[in-house]
């Protein structure tokens, strides 16, 4: 798939706000300081469609980019933020779930994963969610670059064996490098799959 167009559509508090379901989106959301902001920028080709930091916590609201007129990103905030409060973070989490469960034309969700750290319970209990909740949902493995390529395997490795306790057969896994770009096309084949899949449905 070749990226054509990426807009900027809208930043909204609540899904019911969300620009109109009329055609596929796809939601990316992971642990703060994931990579998020940077993936997605890669895989439109644009250095500056999604706003990164150094500081965790950017994406605070559900950002809307219609990419080729024909398909959205949903860049969600964040989970795991430690500096910011008690409060805020459970608005975070209301405001990502009812997304989650009551957007209808939400097709996948790929969550984010850094590969040089051991899995992550918080990841894990979110990818339970989905799964209670039958959202479908693609795990993007990031930073790959960091690592060496026994690293990256070892890595892998891990979160697929963590991820066996619970799931049969184990979720989509790509992995990716905001900075190489590894990953990009297997992530538009991805979706360009999912989009012929709809429009034959």
């Amino acid at each position: 798939m070749k990226i054509k167009t990426a807009d900027f559509v809208a930043c909204c508090d609540d899904y019911k706000k969300c620009p109109e379901a009329n055609m596929p989106e796809y939601a990316f959301i992971g642990r703060s300081n994931v990579g998020k902001s940077s993936l997605i920028n890669r895989i439109c080709e644009r250095n500056a469609l999604a706003k990164t930091s150094s500081t965790p916590g950017k994406t605070q609201c559900i950002v809307h980019f219609l990419i080729n007129r024909q398909w959205y990103i949903a860049d969600l905030p964040g989970y795991g933020y430690a500096k910011i409060g008690q409060k805020q973070r459970e608005k975070w989490r209301q405001m990502t779930q009812a997304y989650m469960l009551r957007r209808p034309n939400l097709y996948c969700v790929f969550v984010l994963v850094d590969l040089r750290i051991p899995p992550q319970s918080i990841d894990m209990e979110f990818m339970r969610f989905l799964g209670e909740n039958e959202v479908p949902f693609c795990i993007l493995g990031t930073k790959a670059d960091k690592l060496s390529a026994k690293q990256r395997e070892e890595s892998v490795n891990a979160i697929k064996e963590k991820l066996s306790d619970t799931w049969d057969p184990l979720p989509p896994f790509i992995v990716s490098s905001a900075q190489t770009g590894l990953g990009r096309e297997e992530i538009l084949d991805f979706i360009e799959q999912a989009n012929a899949n709809l429009a034959e449905a």
